[in-house]
């Protein structure tokens, strides 16, 4: 197999010489994949430079020319649809299924942003709601901020940069990213095929590395807007280092579904089972926390299991897997002493709690302790628990007893519960009838507590990538 590379794309240019070298492995069988060339300070001084010299060129470029350049992106994207979903099944472990669901939803990021920049509307105020202003009228407008790092994570590598550079370059804006360092190979191969639909040489702007590179671009005064997807850790030191700039976070979670005692226990089951384990669990707003019903956790246990344990574990490039492996044998690890942990201090394993390799099998937990790390911290792994509650206000209750608040399910028939969970859970969406992994990308995505500040969805991230700015007109006497 021939080797992929990495490279940092900078000022016009992909930049390999004279670099520091990495190389990129595969966390299903360990087979090396790549290689990627690591950014110096100086890559990183001249990116930033690139992308502020670049931001007026960029912001003259008209609406439907950005558009036509987002959709071209789309529709290659499209033609490259097995492709792109092989690299990263190949790179991060994703099961083949998993990864063509990503890239189908990556090429409707960047068409739905595509639609978006022609949607960069203001409005007219009247003066006249005061008695000073009867002789005056403002129009507002969107305008770009300038500059946009976007600083994304390894567990949807392709769907986030979209996320990202979909937004930002559709209002308007010069981009510079850095990708994470697991996963460098795939956000190679997307830069190359904006290029190739005719983005702008200047317009993005790409270095490969680790903190380092991401705390000399966050520190930095020429960056307008900081777009983060990642860790409560690293959003508090980018916050610390940020300034006078605007910080968008979408950061992690530990989401919880109820299921009330009149759920259909086997459509509960059968979506908890499917969105509590894809990518390994690897998803901010995976499946962690189940509140069931006292009264129907037994039966609803038992359909878990079934679901479960019909999961296919394996290569993550055969067409029929339905689970992975982790990011690496460092997560699964950790994942296992979480289980260890669990199990030690009174949850009964219902199954799995294997590990081969980065490979952590489907485990479902019931009853662990409320102050475990499996139900307190985010997983970021394949654990299921299964906690029963009494009465609803109990389940919303202990729901909310967390720091994050990104997304919650709930399973129920009746609608005076649907209508009282919704309204009372702390988090940025509730999927009723649904579990908290079901996302749609033109929806606007984010939390609460210390899952983020801001939303993203092309429309919603596009309103924080750019400025409102108001021109008023006084009518002579």
């Amino acid at each position: 197999m021939q080797l992929r590379k990495a490279q940092p794309y900078i000022n016009g240019k992909w930049i390999h010489s004279n670099r520091p070298t990495a190389l990129v492995k595969s966390p299903y069988s360990g087979e090396v994949i790549g290689e990627q060339w690591l950014a110096t300070t100086e890559d990183v001084e001249s990116a930033l430079s690139s992308a502020y010299e670049a931001k007026k060129e960029i912001a003259s470029i008209p609406a439907y020319e950005r558009s036509k350049i987002l959709k071209k992106a789309a529709m290659l994207l499209e033609n490259e649809k097995e492709t792109f979903a092989k690299y990263i099944s190949q790179e991060l472990g994703k099961p083949l299924k998993n990864t063509l669901d990503e890239v189908s939803r990556s090429i409707e990021t960047l068409e739905q942003s595509a639609e978006e920049a022609k949607r960069l509307m203001g409005e007219t105020i009247p003066g006249d709601a005061s008695h000073r202003g009867t002789k005056a009228i403002a129009m507002t407008f969107r305008v770009p901020v300038g500059v946009v790092a976007a600083i994304t994570p390894f567990n949807a590598p392709l769907n986030l940069i979209c996320h990202k550079i979909g937004p930002a370059f559709a209002a308007g804006n010069s981009i510079i990213l850095k990708p994470a360092p697991q996963t460098p190979l795939i956000a190679t191969e997307l830069l190359k095929l904006l290029l190739e639909a005719g983005f702008p040489e200047r317009g993005i702007n790409m270095v490969l590395g680790g903190v380092e590179v991401g705390q000399q671009m966050v520190k930095d005064d020429r960056v307008n807007v900081i777009s983060f997807t990642g860790g409560v850790v690293a959003s508090r030191n980018i916050c610390a280092l940020a300034g006078m700039k605007k910080v968008l976070l979408e950061l992690g979670g530990n989401a919880a579904t109820i299921v009330h005692e009149d759920a259909d226990l086997k459509r509960a089951a059968a979506l908890c089972a499917k969105t509590g384990y894809s990518n390994s669990g690897q998803s901010c707003i995976s499946v962690q926390r189940i509140y069931v019903h006292e009264s129907v956790v037994e039966p609803f246990t038992q359909l878990l299991k079934k679901e479960v344990e019909k999961l296919k574990v394996g290569d993550p490039l055969l067409p029929d897997t339905d689970v992975g492996c982790l990011v690496d044998e460092a997560a699964a690890r950790r994942v296992m002493s979480w289980i260890q942990e669990a199990v030690a201090s009174g949850a009964m394993l219902i199954c799995g709690g294997i590990q081969r390799g980065a490979t952590v099998e489907p485990t479902v937990l019931l009853n662990p302790p409320k102050r475990s790390k499996v139900v307190c911290e985010e997983v970021f792994g394949p654990i299921v628990n299964i906690l029963p509650y009494r009465t609803i206000e109990e389940a919303i209750a202990e729901a909310n007893d967390s720091s994050f608040g990104l997304q919650a399910g709930l399973f129920t028939n009746r609608m005076d519960i649907a209508y009282k969970v919704a309204h009372s859970l702390e988090v940025g969406g509730v999927v009723i009838n649904g579990t908290s992994n079901f996302r749609l990308d033109h929806w606007p995505y984010g939390g609460v507590k210390n899952s983020g500040i801001g939303r993203e969805g092309p429309r919603y991230a596009i309103e924080e990538m750019t400025e409102l700015k108001m021109i008023v007109f006084q009518i002579p006497e």
